[in-house]
């Protein structure tokens, strides 16, 4: 049993109760914290909560209200957790996470990882350095569609891949900015492609390759009341010679649409939609009578939507996180592996500040485009 906390507590703070609570057998919430101390204490309750019917299930496991704190630093200092979870901020991703690879603790982040080359590179080494586990929640990953296609292209039933896509269509309306002021900002955030689009940007270049060479992108801020962009749009050359592209709005009238991620080989086509990656819209492959797979064995008309653009990934992402420290596993989704992401959608900035195709490897940061949009 490991100890765990969280450090942050809004918006997003809710799928990590939720992770924690699913995974009770194997870790155990001590302590919350948020510098706004009664949001601590709602997600201690709320906790509490989740807690009764996993008692229900299983009366063995413990449950007690997890410790609230307004300091981190402290919470550190008296509890000693094994694993923190940070859900901040972006922009305070680094620094709180360091504090707590140099504190012993293992940590899981929320994306991105964070705005800057130089951070991210800071953070995956104090995790080495420490000996500790650093871990990305691109939850999306753990999407059973995508894992279904991730395992066809381990098996090469794809061919060659010659181009993707990714489509994130989604509504972020002025009251959600408005809600937490630090959403948009270069400083805290960064746009559409930083906050909205992560998620389906590592989709894509993980079924690419993982090897983006070139970017070269166009983004706007066309309604939103914010320093970022709220639409983008990129060309991704892949190192094999595939081709990504990304299409990623927060401006879709009147609600969130689709996010869809588009596979095409020499062998295979595979389209995942729905409102977060999460239904499979078309599934070919040229020996798919010989799998016994076919695309109408594996379309399924009831499959539904999950409640939010989170989805339900945050529990196996937190599970793989724990198989990882227990034997020795290889993280899915590693700091090293969450920064690929990060490093195409500052390439996507850079280009669209130069107006030019931009190479990677690319060091950059969201605080060069502080003022672009001005």
């Amino acid at each position: 049993m490991l100890n765990t906390a969280l450090i942050g507590c809004g918006r997003i703070s809710h799928k990590h109760i939720e992770a924690f609570a699913k995974n009770a057998a194997r870790m155990h919430l001590v302590a919350v914290c948020d510098p706004k101390e009664d949001r601590a204490d709602a997600k201690s309750n709320e906790y509490l909560s989740a807690m009764i019917a996993v008692r229900a299930a299983d009366p063995a496991v413990a449950s007690r209200a997890p410790a609230v704190y307004a300091d981190y630093r402290r919470m550190l200092e008296e509890i000693h957790p094994d694993i923190v979870t940070v859900a901040t901020e972006s922009g305070y991703h680094p620094r709180i996470a360091i504090d707590c690879l140099n504190a012993g603790a293992h940590v899981i982040c929320e994306k991105p990882l964070a705005l800057s080359i130089k951070d991210a590179d800071a953070m995956i080494a104090a995790a080495k350095a420490n000996g500790r586990k650093l871990a990305l929640c691109f939850q999306n990953r753990f999407n059973a569609p995508v894992q279904r296609a991730r395992e066809a292209l381990e098996a090469g039933r794809f061919g060659k891949m010659l181009h993707g896509m990714i489509q994130v269509r989604w509504n972020r309306n002025e009251g959600y900015y408005s809600q937490a002021p630090w959403r948009g900002t270069w400083a805290l955030d960064g746009g559409t492609l930083m906050n909205q689009c992560t998620h389906g940007i590592d989709l894509l270049q993980w079924m690419m390759g993982e090897d983006a060479v070139r970017v070269q992108a166009a983004t706007r801020r066309y309604m939103r009341p914010i320093e970022a962009e709220d639409f983008g749009a990129a060309i991704i050359e892949f190192a094999s010679g595939a081709v990504g592209i990304v299409e990623g709005t927060a401006d879709v009238y009147p609600t969130n649409l689709n996010e869809t991620l588009s596979l095409f080989g020499t062998k295979g086509t595979v389209v995942i939609g729905g409102l977060a990656t999460n239904k499979i819209e078309t599934w070919r492959f040229a020996d798919a009578a010989e799998v016994g797979d076919t695309e109408d064995r594996v379309l399924n008309p009831s499959d539904k939507d999950p409640p939010s653009v989170y989805g339900y990934g945050h529990a196996d992402l937190f599970a793989d996180v724990l198989d990882s420290i227990e034997t020795g596993s290889e993280l899915l989704v590693s700091g090293e592996k969450g920064k690929k992401a990060l490093e195409i959608i500052l390439a996507i900035y850079k280009s669209q500040k130069t107006g030019l195709p931009v190479d990677l490897p690319c060091d950059f940061s969201t605080a060069e485009m502080e003022g672009y949009f001005a």
